[in-house]
């Protein structure tokens, strides 16, 4: 683990691989192992993979206070300048995804291209909203049961139910241990309020959106948004539910690899 010190925070990184800049960007409630840590070694031979913890998360540590989509992808901007690995190649998840929107539009010399897995442009249903609220109150009084409702509502059903109790209660014990709750429910107020429209508009980028069709937490509805916000994007969609990272790692190892390869050999032919 690297860190940073930088406006008031000290960011926590992780860095692995050799070859050009990949930065991964985590979810709410998660860090650069929970989310990501399992498909580095698929993309550390070729990549040199930057997994930057941003505020609320990992072994990052602020000031407190309120959250902003700014400073949470300067924070992973500042990580990727310090890892050495600009320009990068960009991926986020969840949240993640409009911190990735920012950081393509607001960086864009950085940035070579993007993949958004799950994620949002804004929080303006009423739905979300509800979601969010519940989340918040969830992590103030009952925290197990914020774990439960994590878990069924981040898979789809059929992930789920081929669990069995063993592995439940082992998911649920593993997120009353590890997640900085504090810190989500800062994120989480940030979830409630974001939006990126206006730079999702901006991104010049090559940009593949992945949205997950059995997506609970994130309704699919908000990728096919995403997707139509981003000029030229493109859009795939995967058979999951939201935390599609861990149904099939696999199917998004190769939605997303195909997709920064192909980008890459057509930058390599211009050149």
């Amino acid at each position: 683990m690297h860190t940073i010190d930088h406006a008031g925070a000290r960011i926590a990184y992780r860095v692995d691989g050799a070859g050009p800049g990949l930065v991964l960007v985590h979810g709410t409630g998660g860090d650069s192992e929970s989310h990501w840590g399992h498909l580095v070694p698929h993309l550390a031979p070729h990549w040199t993979v930057v997994r930057p913890e941003y505020a609320g998360s990992g072994q990052t540590r602020d000031q407190g206070g309120p959250l902003t989509v700014a400073t949470l992808a300067d924070q992973v901007v500042a990580a990727a300048r310090a890892a050495g690995t600009v320009p990068f190649d960009l991926a986020g998840f969840s949240l993640g995804a409009p911190i990735a929107v920012h950081i393509a539009a607001e960086y864009p010399q950085l940035v070579r291209s993007v993949v958004l897995l799950a994620g949002f442009a804004s929080s303006d249903s009423p739905r979300q909203a509800m979601q969010f609220e519940l989340w918040r109150d969830l992590i103030r009084s009952d925290r197990a049961s914020m774990a439960r409702i994590a878990l069924l509502t981040g898979f789809s059903p059929a992930f789920l139910s081929s669990l069995d109790e063993a592995a439940l209660t082992q998911n649920i014990d593993f997120m009353l241990d590890n997640i900085n709750w504090e810190g989500m429910a800062r994120q989480i107020e940030l979830d409630r309020t974001l939006n990126v429209c206006e730079q999702a508009r901006r991104i010049t980028r090559p940009a593949l959106v992945i949205g997950c069709r059995h997506d609970q937490m994130v309704p699919v509805d908000h990728a096919h948004r995403l997707a139509a916000l981003i000029p030229h994007a493109e859009y795939a969609e995967m058979e999951t539910g939201h935390i599609a990272l861990w149904e099939r790692p696999d199917e998004f190892i190769e939605l997303a690899c195909g997709f920064l390869r192909r980008h890459a050999g057509e930058r390599a032919g211009r050149n």
